[in-house]
């Protein structure tokens, strides 16, 4: 078959910087095209000038992170369960595989979109929401969350399972279509001059796009239909009690992590939200700055993963190493070019978003301390999605829960009691580093195991 001959070439053959760029590279750029469109809504809502607006669009983005925990719930741990099946040649095991992670992420974006619609007032004055914001937030989130979180999930699950197949560009295609859609729909449905919906409109473009997007993800693989692994049909359900393990050892604690994302996100914020106003705005611009070397090291990491994966199950353990290896490489080289950009330009990079001089003061402040845990956090995502690829669940679970939401509030009040603002600040880079440090303690037991005969 045509399609399994192109992915044992991919997986098996390729030399390993080749097979690595046509995973990598699309992986990478529908995280930069992710990236743009994930700071369109605030860009076209911000151009009303209207502080309410743009704060409803701030309030539900935690919401809106938690509809990227369910979908990686199915999809990163559908897609490193995919891969394993195929490296292990299990043809119809992955089919089943496939079948589960589709029908278990639709099922639980409705859950998560009912439940959120009973729940959307605590939920948006728990997330910050003030009575002045509440009715702008609340329409965001309608569209946004409500309607458009099915379409949200099951495009980011089906890029997944798509790129675990070794078709990277395809799955790059369909996040491109969603986020291009989104920065063309945005000031139409948000500004005056067009449909003027505001932050509501916002919510409704971010809803149709990513909709679009999981159109394009089923229509691809019905074309593809008799060339793919992948299928959707309900009577691969039938066993997916024993495929339903394979899938949580990797997709649980990618979903923990991005849950307790929340978490720690919320958590600085609060502590920062007790001094100026302009120390708040400057954190804001943080963490829009520091999403690229990020996105970047996730994009590496996903594409990584079904490579890792195949190997790993297939018995080809050399090439899995050098694979990561080179992955360790390119995100860290990333990482360290953006150290030093924002080291030298904090500033400048600061004055790009607001003039004001203290907000400006503030934001290189916070920047220059924060950029310390690029490094760390462009080595130990790779690690982690090792740990997923391989099944780990111990060790991706403990790096992950590491990484954000237990040891990040326990650390903000220490080092705000002992540096006040600028000491939560270096709150991240610790964490990164304690994360790291484990990670990398269970990667030398694992290479230790691996040397046994």
């Amino acid at each position: 078959m045509e399609k399994t001959a192109d992915r044992t070439e991919l997986f098996e053959k390729l030399p390993v910087p080749q097979a690595a760029a046509r995973q990598i590279i699309p992986a990478v750029a529908s995280q930069m095209i992710a990236l743009v469109y994930n700071l369109a809504d605030t860009y076209f809502v911000g151009m009303l000038n209207d502080p309410e607006q743009t704060a409803a669009v701030t309030v539900v983005y935690a919401s809106f992170v938690m509809l990227t925990a369910v979908s990686n719930l199915f999809g990163v741990g559908g897609g490193s369960a995919l891969s394993r099946a195929l490296g292990a040649k299990e043809s119809q095991k992955a089919r089943e595989i496939s079948a589960l992670s589709f029908w278990g992420g639709a099922g639980c974006s409705v859950l998560f979109s009912l439940l959120f619609l009973v729940f959307a007032r605590p939920i948006l004055f728990l997330s910050g929401a003030a009575p002045d914001t509440f009715a702008a937030a609340y329409r965001y989130a309608l569209w946004a969350v409500v309607i458009g979180g099915p379409g949200t999930i099951l495009n980011t699950l089906l890029a997944n399972l798509v790129r675990a197949e070794g078709r990277a560009a395809a799955a790059a295609g369909g996040v491109a279509l969603g986020g291009i859609l989104n920065i063309l729909l945005d000031p139409f449905f948000v500004l005056p001059r067009f449909l003027g919906m505001g932050a509501a409109g916002a919510g409704a473009a971010t809803a149709v796009s990513n909709t679009a997007a999981a159109v394009y993800f089923l229509v691809y693989l019905w074309r593809k239909r008799r060339k793919t692994a992948i299928s959707l049909h309900p009577a691969c359900l039938r066993f997916a009690a024993r495929c339903l393990p394979d899938i949580m050892k990797s997709g649980f604690p990618s979903a923990v992590q991005y849950a307790l994302t929340v978490v720690a996100i919320g958590a600085q914020s609060a502590f920062v939200s007790r001094y100026a106003t302009e120390a708040v705005a400057g954190l804001g611009i943080v963490k829009k700055l520091d999403q690229l070397p990020l996105y970047f090291s996730i994009g590496v990491s996903n594409g990584l993963l079904p490579l890792l994966a195949y190997n790993h199950s297939s018995g080809n353990q050399e090439r899995r190493r050098s694979f990561f290896r080179l992955g360790c490489a390119v995100s860290l080289a990333f990482s360290l070019l953006c150290l030093v950009v924002y080291e030298i330009l904090a500033p400048s990079l600061a004055l790009l978003f607001i003039k004001d001089p203290l907000t400006v003061e503030y934001s290189a402040g916070f920047l220059r301390r924060m950029v310390t845990a690029m490094p760390l956090m462009s080595v130990c995502y790779p690690l982690i999605i090792q740990f997923q690829a391989m099944g780990k669940f111990r060790e991706s679970m403990v790096c992950s829960v590491l990484r954000k939401g237990v040891l990040d509030i326990p650390l903000l009040f220490i080092m705000n009691g002992l540096f006040g603002l600028y000491g939560c600040m270096w709150v991240q880079p610790m964490v990164d580093a304690v994360s790291l440090a484990a990670a990398g303690i269970f990667y030398q037991n694992m290479k230790r195991r691996e040397r046994l005969p």
